[in-house]
């Protein structure tokens, strides 16, 4: 039998076949269906209805309510409750209201085990990739598909490997690794192939940053971002509950597989940003110093899970932010902020002066407008194309926690490695 790459053997097993070849297309059986109040039931109710269909599997499907809550007007409490009401009337097992963002709740919950494939209704669903689950976004019409038969079909990828050797040095994070290559290739990038991280570095992650790569492979122009998983990948499922009865050496590319190898040394690296108004306009932290900023934003899907704050945290520990910037902090899931909580991590934010906003997908997605009147923001999420976080008139810089935290401190963009390093004499 010929070789395979990863995302080939999810696919045939998904397929229910041996084996299926690069640009084959074949239809696959969805193991799980996610869509949030977003995407969901505000789309999905009418066209069943009209079309006078079920769902195919109510326990494959999960829905989330991140992106309008909490509702703060008229056309938010009007979405919320469509998909509230809608949940009801289904009596959907698998529903998450206002409890964090559903790329990170999803794999809280334990929705998420190597060899799965999986579609969501939103463009960051490749996260679950980081579980070694083939997992892509689709569109509304897509998703009726799905929930009414249960399959999709696909065009099997190419593969493209991100090999990462070496270690990362302080301060700089799986979303400098990411912003790299996205500076690197464009935000098409991919073309739509399958990329697959590897090497050392990227063993080396835990279970949260390699979450922030299969995120943001969204941004690089890819279908999925797949992580092979190993023993990181069952300690962190069996610390959500699920005890997985995982084959870890089939689920990873064979060595002779067909793929397109791209190596980089992760110790070279050094912080990065992305600067208005596209994620693929990255250079080195030390190229956008001294670019002033009046809001430093941590949240997102991207930037505000436990191991993020904790980045944040290790930065602002015992010091201020400047007063001329406002730090906001928007936990991605309620379950980062008690975990934050208990290990004294909020208490540090909180008293750099940081303002807790709540665990949804926030300013993120551009709700509230919360960055108006704001000139430069530098914020840990995934997007900054022009009026993405709710005002066309902000210029938004891409960052890691560690350098929005620096930024916050100085009023500038900022190298945290300063930072960090002045921590410790």
């Amino acid at each position: 039998m010929a070789a395979h790459t990863l995302a080939q053997k999810l696919i045939a097993r998904a397929s229910q076949r041996q084996e299926v070849a690069v640009n084959e297309i074949v239809t696959c059986a969805v193991d799980l269906a996610m869509f949030h109040d977003s995407s969901g039931p505000r789309r999905l109710k009418p066209m069943l209805e009209k079309l006078g269909a079920q769902i195919w599997d109510k326990s494959k499907v999960v829905l989330v309510m991140d992106h309008y809550v909490p509702e703060e007007d008229d056309d938010s409490r009007r979405i919320l409750k469509i998909a509230r009401d809608w949940a009801t009337e289904q009596q959907l097992p698998n529903v998450y209201d206002s409890i964090g963002i559903c790329h990170v709740v999803l794999p809280q919950k334990g929705h998420l085990r190597p060899g799965m494939f999986c579609v969501g209704g939103d463009s960051h669903s490749p996260t679950g990739g980081a579980f070694g689950a083939y997992m892509f976004g689709i569109g509304s019409t897509e998703m009726l598909g799905v929930v009414v038969t249960g399959e999709i079909w696909v065009r099997t990828p190419p593969t493209i490997a991100m090999d990462w050797s070496g270690q990362l040095p302080a301060g700089v994070t799986a979303k400098d690794m990411m912003l790299h290559m996205i500076g690197l290739y464009g935000t098409n990038g991919a073309n739509y192939a399958a990329v697959e991280y590897t090497g050392s570095a990227v063993s080396a992650l835990s279970m949260q940053e390699r979450m922030t790569l299969s995120n943001m492979s969204a941004e690089l122009g890819a279908q999925v971002g797949l992580i092979a998983p190993d023993q990181i990948t069952l300690d962190y499922l069996a610390s959500v509950g699920v005890n997985a009865d995982v084959d870890l050496d089939y689920w990873r590319s064979d060595t002779t597989a067909q793929r397109d190898v791209r190596s980089f040394d992760a110790s070279t690296l050094s912080p990065m940003v992305a600067a208005p108004h596209s994620p693929d306009n990255v250079h080195p932290v030390d190229q956008m110093r001294d670019t002033p900023v009046q809001v430093a934003y941590i949240g997102a899907c991207t930037g505000a899970k436990l191991e993020d704050l904790r980045a944040a945290a290790a930065v602002l520990k015992g010091q201020r932010v400047d007063s001329g910037v406002r730090l906001m902090v928007a936990p991605a899931t309620l379950r980062d902020q008690q975990d934050a909580q208990n290990e004294g991590i909020m208490d540090i934010l909180l008293d750099a002066g940081a303002q807790v906003f709540a665990t949804s997908c926030g300013a993120c997605s551009g709700y509230g407008n919360a960055l108006k009147g704001a000139a430069n923001v530098i914020s840990s999420t995934a997007r900054n194309f022009k009026g993405r976080m709710g005002s066309a008139h902000t210029q938004v810089y891409l960052a890691s926690p560690y350098t929005v935290a620096a930024s916050a401190l100085t009023g500038r963009i900022s190298d945290p490695r300063i930072v960090l390093a002045e921590g410790k004499q």
